[in-house]
C-alpha cells in the first residue's frame, strides 16, 4: 500500500484497491508502530468513490441544515447521489475542487453572547468527511488517553467517569481551565505544521488549506466535519505535557495528577495530600506555557483553582462536581447536571430551530421524523434512571 511503504513508479500506487475499513486499520497500526512516519500517497484514497460514498452516508446520517447554496439532501437525492459524488471525484482528481464559503449562523450563549456556527454546503461536508476518514486513523494513533472529545469509541460518559474516579482517589484539588474563543483563534500555519509532521502529501495539504481558508483567516469552523479532528490535533501537545506530568509524579501504581479534556473543556485533578501542594503551581505554570506556544488564550475570569475538600465545586461537561459524605459516612464524588443544562437537554428540533419541548405542541405540525433529533443520548447522560422510549413514542404520536 503506497501510503505505508514507498514503491517505485506512480502507476503501481494508484491502481491498488483496498477496502476502506482495512485501509483505516492499517493506517492506524502503521502510525502507532512508527510515531515519526510521514504518510504519503493518501490523496488518491480521498478521491475514491468508496471513500466519498462513506462520507456522504455520514453526512446524511447527521442530517443538518443546508449550506450557503441552499442545497438539501432531498435536492441531491432527486438529482442522484452518484452524480454528485462523481462530480466531486472529478474535481478532486482534476485539482479543480474549491469549497464554497460556509454559511454563518449565530447561536445564543449565556450573558447575551453568541456562538457563530459555520455550516458548510453538503458537497463540502462530503469532501471534509472523505479527508477525515483518511486522516483520522493517522492522528488517532498519536492522541492521548485523557482526550475524549469527538473521538471514535470515546464519549462524554467516559470523560465524566475518569473525573469521578480521580475524585474518588482523593485528587480533589482541581485546575478548571476556560479557553477564550478557542475554535475561533486556531492559527492555520501552526495547525498545518502539525499536520505536516505526519503527512507528506502536497495534495492533502493543499486541500486542507482550501478548507481552512473557506472559513476565514484563522480558526477552525464550528460546524465543519473535520474541525473536531483538527482541534484535537492542535491541543495534542498540551495533552502530551499532561501525560508526562501524570507519569513523572506517579508513585507506583498510584498517580498524583489526572486530567480530562473534551474539545476545549479541560480539568486537571491533583492529589490532596499536603506534600503535593507544589504540583498545583507547577502544572498550572507548564500548562500556561504550552497554551502560550499555541497562542491559545486562557480566560482568567472563568478559570480557577478549586479545593473540593473545602466544599467548593466545579463544572465539567454540564455537570456540577462535588466531594460529599455518603450515607455510609464515606467521602465520595457527587455530580449532577446543572439546572440550566437539564432544561437545555429537553429540546427537540422543528425546521432546524431549537424549541423547548413544552412549547412544541404550540408551534404547528412537526415532520414525522422530527423525534430523531431529540437528544436522548444527552438526556440519558443527565438522567440515567429515566426511560426515554415512551417520550420518543410520544413525539411520534405528536407528529401524527
Amino acid at each position: 500500500m503506497q501510503c505505508l511503504q514507498r514503491k517505485e513508479g506512480k502507476d503501481a500506487m494508484t491502481k491498488a484497491s483496498i477496502d476502506l475499513q482495512d485501509l483505516r486499520r492499517r493506517l492506524y497500526v502503521k502510525a502507532k508502530a512508527e510515531p515519526s512516519w510521514r504518510f504519503w500517497g493518501l490523496y488518491v484514497h480521498v478521491c475514491k468513490m468508496e471513500t466519498l460514498r462513506a462520507a456522504y452516508a455520514m453526512a446524511k446520517q447527521n442530517d443538518g441544515a443546508p449550506g450557503i447554496d441552499g442545497v438539501t439532501f432531498e435536492v441531491i437525492e432527486a438529482h442522484g447521489v452518484e452524480a454528485l459524488l462523481e462530480q466531486l471525484r472529478d474535481e478532486l482528481t482534476g485539482r479543480t475542487y474549491k469549497p464554497l464559503p460556509a454559511r454563518k449562523q449565530e447561536i445564543p450563549k449565556d450573558g447575551g453572547k453568541v456562538r457563530v456556527l459555520s455550516i458548510p454546503a453538503i458537497r463540502d461536508r462530503v469532501v471534509q468527511g472523505a479527508l477525515k476518514l483518511i486522516l483520522e486513523p493517522v492522528f488517532e494513533a498519536d492522541f492521548q488517553p485523557g482526550s475524549f472529545g469527538y473521538r471514535p469509541k470515546r464519549t462524554a460518559h467516559d470523560a465524566i467517569k475518569r473525573v469521578a474516579e480521580a475524585i474518588a482517589q482523593r485528587k480533589t484539588r482541581v485546575l478548571d481551565f476556560d479557553l477564550r474563543a478557542y475554535f475561533d483563534n486556531v492559527r492555520h500555519d501552526r495547525l498545518l505544521e502539525k499536520v505536516a509532521q505526519r503527512v507528506d502529501d502536497k495534495d492533502i495539504m493543499h486541500l486542507l488549506k482550501l478548507m481552512l481558508k473557506a472559513s476565514g483567516k484563522k480558526g477552525v469552523p464550528q460546524g465543519g466535519v473535520i474541525s473536531p479532528l483538527l482541534s484535537n490535533l492542535y491541543l495534542n501537545e498540551v495533552d502530551k505535557m499532561l501525560e508526562r506530568a501524570r507519569e513523572v509524579t506517579r508513585n507506583g501504581k498510584y498517580t498524583n495528577v489526572e486530567y480530562a479534556r473534551f474539545a476545549d473543556d479541560l480539568v486537571v485533578l491533583i492529589n490532596a495530600y499536603k506534600r503535593h501542594d507544589w504540583l498545583i503551581g507547577a502544572v498550572n505554570k507548564r500548562l500556561r506555557e504550552e497554551f502560550a506556544k499555541l497562542q491559545v488564550q486562557i480566560n482568567d475570569e472563568k478559570s480557577r483553582t478549586v479545593d473540593l475538600e473545602r466544599g467548593e465545586n466545579f463544572g465539567f461537561l454540564g455537570f456540577d462536581f462535588r466531594y460529599l459524605r455518603g450515607l455510609r459516612g464515606v467521602m465520595r464524588p457527587h455530580y449532577t447536571p446543572k439546572l440550566k443544562k437539564r432544561t437545555a437537554l429537553l429540546v427537540i428540533r422543528i425546521a432546524d430551530q431549537p424549541v423547548p419541548i413544552e412549547e412544541a405542541p404550540r408551534r404547528g405540525p412537526m415532520p414525522h421524523n422530527g423525534y430523531r433529533d431529540f437528544d436522548t443520548t444527552a438526556c440519558r447522560l443527565a438522567f440515567p434512571d429515566f426511560s426515554f422510549v415512551p417520550l420518543q413514542h410520544g413525539l411520534v404520536k405528536m407528529a401524527e
